[in-house]
């Protein structure tokens, strides 16, 4: 892909974008299918329990039933988990993708993903960091602070930040952390064996607490994103077209990076990096319903759960009773679809 592809304002390339009723309805089925498999989510694990007698335990109150204790303390929690993160890292994909004019970008494009991840590998092994209340202001910061090394990079002084720009101080940014966070590992056993079982990312092990204290980042910035679907669509004319519809081009990119700094600073901070949802859903979204930005952050809040919950289900299952991590089944389901995608269409048109 060329500098001069990214400059260029893109659109999706849909041969026959879906009217409204047509877009409504695929919207339906999708949160028809996320249902199924929040439901699937719930009964399938390492003991199976049938779904009338999920209904039974989820409508009665049984504390000493086991049934009641894994569906209530572990797989509601992490099911909830799973939809909020993927959403999450789904909104954030498309703010990055909208953001740059690039299809290839995700969370991680802005150094988001690598600044949450250094910054909590050295909280793990200076301070000894082991709680998500602990990994989340850590993972903030880091996310935050990588943020704007890439946009004070990427603007060059008094030059704007152009979408080449930013994609290549991220680019820049994220080679150096991951740099860090290696040495770090390596330097430091402990560390190391703390770090790896999040690093691949996961929702297996999650406290119901967790939940609670991650959806207020998770919110605000899915409000956020959600809020700047018009400026999105007129910068994506160009800036000085964006401009003359309205659009302050350095005030939606200055908003648009603090919203994917809560969403996948908050999802990294509770799950780990987890690979392919944000570059691929957005993709997928905008084979539905379109370039409008409105419905791309819609659908791409529905379907990247739907892909999350699907890897989480695989995960249980492919090696049961044992479980594979759901960070690895994402990148298994999520690079064969994105090569779909590329293959099928012009990546640089997308």
């Amino acid at each position: 892909m060329t500098a001069q592809t990214l400059e260029k304002p893109t659109a999706a390339t849909v041969r026959r974008p879906a009217g409204p009723a047509r877009r409504t309805a695929w919207l339906v089925g999708c949160l028809g299918l996320l249902a199924l498999l929040a439901v699937a989510g719930i009964a399938i694990g390492a003991k199976y329990i049938p779904p009338g007698q999920v209904w039974h335990v989820l409508l009665h109150h049984e504390p000493t039933n086991g049934d009641w204790i894994v569906v209530h303390h572990s797989r509601i929690p992490r099911t909830l988990l799973g939809i909020a993160v993927g959403a999450a890292l789904g909104l954030a994909g498309a703010l990055m993708q909208a953001l740059t004019r690039n299809p290839l970008a995700d969370p991680g494009l802005l150094g988001v993903n690598g600044g949450a991840a250094a910054s909590v590998a050295a909280g793990t092994a200076l301070l000894d960091l082991r709680s998500f209340g602990s990994f989340v202001w850590f993972a903030l910061a880091g996310a935050a602070v990588a943020a704007v090394l890439v946009h004070v990079l990427g603007s060059g002084g008094r030059a704007s930040a152009t979408p080449v720009r930013l994609a290549l101080a991220g680019t820049a940014i994220t080679a150096v952390l991951t740099a860090f966070v290696n040495g770090l590992i390596l330097l430091d056993p402990l560390t190391l064996d703390r770090f790896r079982f999040w690093q691949v990312g996961t929702l297996a092990g999650v406290e119901a607490e967790i939940v609670g204290q991650v959806l207020p980042f998770l919110a605000a910035g899915a409000v956020l994103a959600l809020g700047l679907a018009r400026p999105l669509n007129a910068l994506a004319l160009g800036d000085d077209a964006g401009h003359a519809l309205g659009a302050k081009p350095g005030r939606t990119r200055l908003l648009a990076m603090v919203a994917v700094t809560l969403l996948a600073g908050a999802s990294t901070a509770a799950v780990g990096p987890i690979a392919f949802v944000g570059l691929a859903v957005p993709h997928v979204a905008r084979r539905i319903c379109g370039p409008d930005q409105r419905w791309v952050l819609v659908f791409s809040a529905v379907l990247a759960p739907v892909l999350l919950l699907t890897a989480d289900i695989v995960g249980r299952v492919v090696l049961h009773p044992a479980e594979l991590q759901a960070g690895v089944i994402t990148a298994f389901l999520g690079a064969p679809l994105f090569i779909v995608l590329v293959r099928g269409r012009r990546i640089a048109q997308l």
